[in-house]
């Protein structure tokens, strides 16, 4: 019976980002390494079986563990559990892992840049926004940990595979229903996070402006902006005089976060603006008080339960059957869901003005 050969000092380099040497350093005692160097090294190898006999990632006995992490803001010590979508895909995807016999552990955002990343014992991670750069997916790459997205990582490899929604045709569906319901200055309320979201949804909205003549009216979300300033100036609208001038004021905003819809009724409130009279409110969220607010307001379901068992399965999947089914994405469509923000009184339905 021939011997499985085991992790090497330079899948242990990889694993914990350093030089051979330091490896060797750090686990000989010898040389000039920081000690919290040593440490993480010492439980890379620890974690990798280096050493050990018989051993290489991925062959030893499963964790029947997942793990699930939101790294877009990685490092911060933000709690996405008190936001709706995020609460909704972590409860479908406990519920989706415990029916295929597996844990769920979920880490906090403000662990995702320490070494934990590189000793975490689990069979495959869901990784939730990942931007750019993202120090857990270089953790988990070099470890051969499997991985599955929620949202298109930014730098796909061949392997990679992720559950997504059509942002393009979503973003043109919700400013085709403003368009219909008479809006003529349509502001984009985005733009705060790296993720594929925030850009794809932006980029769709550039182009729809262009192809049909709109200015671009883009507004910087501010998850601390509760009274929604950053919207005064679309709302009020500027003319080449600096003066307050109503005529350039948008008439409508799509925002894509989920405190965003609150921010827009607080802005137009302070301003003047009725909803949906004179402004009117869509807002990706799946918070379902946005269904009696004064003004219900209308909203964009990105189905995140639909998303998370979509997610589990896949990842479940690449861990009990890696050469079965291939890498790629996986979509699952948004749903726009009409209130009365977004029905201008009236005006029938289908009508632009």
């Amino acid at each position: 019976m021939s011997r499985v050969s085991g992790p090497t000092i330079a899948d242990v380099a990889r694993a914990a980002e350093v030089s051979t040497a330091t490896v060797s350093h750090a686990l000989n005692g010898t040389g000039r390494v920081a000690e919290t160097t040593r440490r993480r090294v010492r439980a890379v190898a620890t974690a990798l079986g280096y050493g050990a006999p018989g051993t290489a990632p991925g062959t030893g006995p499963r964790s029947r563990t997942l793990g699930l992490a939101v790294t877009t803001f990685a490092g911060s010590p933000w709690n996405f559990v008190a936001v709706s979508y995020f609460a909704r895909w972590l409860t479908a995807a406990t519920a989706a892992a415990h029916a295929r016999g597996y844990a769920l552990t979920t880490l906090p955002a403000d662990r995702g840049a320490e070494a934990l990343w590189h000793t975490l014992a689990v069979d495959g991670m869901l990784l939730l926004d990942s931007p750019e750069g993202d120090p857990v997916l270089r953790a988990l790459r070099a470890r051969g940990i499997p991985v599955v997205f929620d949202g298109r990582p930014a730098v796909p490899h061949p392997q990679d595979v992720w559950v997504d929604n059509d942002h393009a045709a979503t973003t043109r569906e919700v400013l085709d229903h403003l368009a219909a319901a008479g809006a003529r200055r349509i502001a984009l309320h985005g733009g705060f996070g790296r993720e594929h979201y925030t850009r794809a949804v932006a980029e769709a909205y550039g182009a729809w402006c262009v192809e049909r003549g709109r200015p671009v009216l883009a507004v910087r979300f501010d998850p601390g902006d509760a009274a929604g300033h950053a919207l005064d100036g679309v709302l009020a609208g500027r003319g080449e005089s600096g003066r307050t001038e109503r005529a350039d004021a948008a008439d409508a905003v799509y925002s894509l976060y989920d405190p965003g819809g609150r921010q827009v009724l607080a802005a137009a409130a302070r301003h003047g603006l009725a909803v949906p009279d004179r402004l009117l409110v869509v807002c990706a969220s799946e918070d379902p008080a946005y269904a009696s607010t004064e003004v219900p307001v209308t909203t964009v379901t990105l189905h995140p339960e639909l998303i998370a068992e979509t997610a589990v399965a896949a990842l479940v999947a690449r861990i009990e059957r890696p050469a079965a089914g291939g890498p790629g994405r996986h979509t699952v469509p948004a749903g726009l869901l009409p209130r009365a923000s977004s029905h201008r009184p009236g005006l029938p339905p289908g009508t632009s003005h």
